[in-house]
C-alpha cells in the first residue's frame, strides 16, 4: 500500500511540476496574465490539498502496534463514529476494541477495554457473539434496554475478521414499530372500556326523548344538556388519549431545543386563569431573576404544568390559593405546584399516574377529568429525563414538584457597546397572574 502511495504521489508530482511549468512558459510567452495566474493557483490548490488531506487519512497510526484497531484508518473510524446506528467493535476475548458515537449514548461512556459482558447483560446477545467469534456464524437478536426509558433494538452480529479476529455488533432501534404496536392495542382497549359508560347514557336518553318525553320540554331540556356533558367528556377523553399516545410514541427521544421554564409556566397558568377565576382560586407564580434554561419541547411543557396547575384547581380549596413556585437544586430546574386541598393518602400517591386511576372518581367525573392528566405529565417527564415528586398532607395540601435537568452552558454573552451603562440584574419576581 505503501509503495502505490508513493508512486502516486511522483506521478501527481509530476503532474502538478508540468502544470506549474506550463503555467510559467504561458506566462513568458506573453499570453494573457490570467490564464497563467490560474494554472499556478490551481496547482497550489492540489498540492495543498493532497498533502493536508491526503496524507494523514492514508498514514498507518503507529501507537499500539499490536492492536487490531491499527487496520482502521483514520478516516475509517472517523466514519464509524458518526454513523446514527450504534456500533461496536470486540476481539476475540469478546472485548470492547471501539464503541461510535451513537452506542455511547445508549450504552454510555467509558466502555473501551471492558468485557461485552460488562456492558451489555444480555444471554441471547452474549450467546450470539460467542457463536459469531467461534464459527462465524451471523445473528439477529432482539434486545430490550429498560432504563431509563424503556427501549427496543434488533441487535445483528458478524465476524468481519479473522487475522485479527474482530467481531462487529450493530444495534437497530425498533423502539418506534414496537410502541407503535403496543399504543394500537392500548388505545383500543382503553377507548372501549372508558367510552362505554358515556355512550351508555347518551343512547338511554336519546331512546327516552323518542319514547314518553317526547313532549315533556323540561325533560327534553335537562336530558339534552347531560348529553352535551357526556359528549364533551367523550371528545375530552379522545383528546387526552391521542395526546399520550403521541407522547409515548417518542418517549425514548429527548428533545434538544433550549426552554426558558419560567415563561412556559406563565403561559399555561394564563390558560387556565377564567376557570381558576370561578371558583375564587389565586394563583400565583414565583421565580428568581436569572433561572438556567431546560433542554424540552415547549408545547409538551406547557401541557404538562396546564394539567398539573388544572389539578390543583379542581381539587384545592375553593376561594383557596395555588403557588407555582421555580428555582433551581443540584444541577436541576424546579417548579413546584403547591394547593390547598384536602390532600391525598399516603396509599394513593404511588398510583397516581396510572392510567384512569382516581382518588375521587366522582368529583374527578363532575370536574370533568378523563383520569389520564398525571399519566400524561409522567410520560413528558421521562421524556425530558426529569422526575416527578408528589408530597400531601391530608388537610393541608399538596405539592407536585417536577424536576428537569438544567441545559448545558451557552456561551457567555457579548459585551455591552463601549460607553454603554451596564445593566443591573432584575430583583426576584413574584407575580400574581
Amino acid at each position: 500500500m505503501l509503495e502505490s502511495l508513493s508512486t502516486a504521489r511522483g506521478r501527481i508530482g509530476a503532474l502538478l511540476a508540468g502544470m506549474v511549468g506550463g503555467g510559467a512558459a504561458v506566462l513568458l510567452l506573453g499570453a494573457p496574465v490570467f490564464w497563467a495566474i490560474v494554472a499556478l493557483a490551481l496547482a497550489a490548490l492540489l498540492v495543498g490539498g493532497f498533502v493536508t488531506f491526503q496524507e494523514p487519512i492514508n498514514r498507518v497510526p503507529e501507537q499500539h502496534p499490536d492492536d487490531p484497531l491499527d487496520i482502521l484508518p483514520p478516516l475509517t473510524r472517523l466514519v464509524l463514529d458518526r454513523l446514527p446506528t450504534p456500533a461496536m467493535l470486540l476481539d476475540g476475548a469478546e472485548r470492547v476494541l471501539f464503541v461510535n458515537q451513537s452506542m455511547r449514548e445508549v450504552l454510555g461512556p467509558g466502555l473501551e477495554r471492558k468485557k461485552l459482558g460488562q456492558v451489555l447483560r444480555h444471554p441471547d446477545v452474549l450467546a450470539a457473539v460467542a457463536d459469531a467469534i467461534a464459527a462465524g456464524a451471523t445473528a439477529n437478536v432482539p434486545f430490550t434496554l429498560p432504563v431509563p426509558v424503556e427501549r427496543h433494538f434488533q441487535v445483528h452480529v458478524a465476524r468481519i475478521s479473522l487475522s485479527p479476529p474482530v467481531t462487529a455488533l450493530l444495534l437497530h432501534d425498533v423502539t418506534v414499530v414496537r410502541r407503535s404496536e403496543q399504543m394500537r392495542a392500548d388505545f383500543v382497549a382503553n377507548a372501549s372500556h372508558e367510552l362505554r359508560t358515556p355512550l351508555a347514557a347518551v343512547s338511554g336518553f336519546i331512546d327516552t326523548l323518542r319514547g314518553h318525553a317526547r313532549d315533556d320540554t323540561a325533560a327534553r331540556e335537562q336530558f339534552l344538556d347531560i348529553m352535551a356533558s357526556e359528549t364533551a367528556r367523550m371528545r375530552r377523553l379522545i383528546h387526552d388519549l391521542l395526546s399520550l399516545t403521541r407522547i409515548e410514541m417518542n418517549e425514548h427521544v429527548r428533545p434538544e431545543g433550549r426552554i426558558a421554564l419560567d415563561g412556559v409556566v406563565r403561559q399555561a397558568v394564563q390558560v387556565l386563569m377564567p376557570l381558576a377565576a370561578d371558583d375564587g382560586v389565586s394563583v400565583t407564580v414565583q421565580a428568581p431573576s436569572q433561572l438556567p434554561d431546560v433542554l424540552g419541547d415547549r408545547d409538551e411543557l406547557v401541557q404538562l404544568f396546564q394539567n398539573l396547575v388544572h389539578n390543583a384547581i379542581k381539587y384545592g380549596r375553593e376561594g383557596g390559593r395555588i403557588t407555582v413556585t421555580l428555582g433551581t437544586r443540584d444541577g436541576q430546574v424546579f417548579a413546584a405546584v403547591r394547593d390547598e386541598g384536602e390532600g391525598i393518602e399516603a396509599s394513593a400517591i404511588p398510583r397516581l399516574t396510572e392510567r384512569f386511576y382516581r382518588v375521587d372518581v366522582k368529583r374527578s367525573r363532575e370536574r370533568g377529568g378523563t383520569g389520564l392528566g398525571l399519566a400524561i405529565v409522567k410520560h413528558i417527564i421521562s421524556r425530558h429525563q426529569g422526575r416527578l415528586s408528589i408530597e400531601s398532607t391530608k388537610g393541608v395540601g399538596s405539592v407536585f414538584t417536577v424536576y428537569l435537568p438544567e441545559a448545558p452552558a451557552q456561551l457567555p454573552p457579548a459585551e455591552a457597546p463601549a460607553g454603554g451603562a451596564a445593566r443591573a440584574p432584575a430583583a426576584p419576581v413574584t407575580e400574581m397572574l
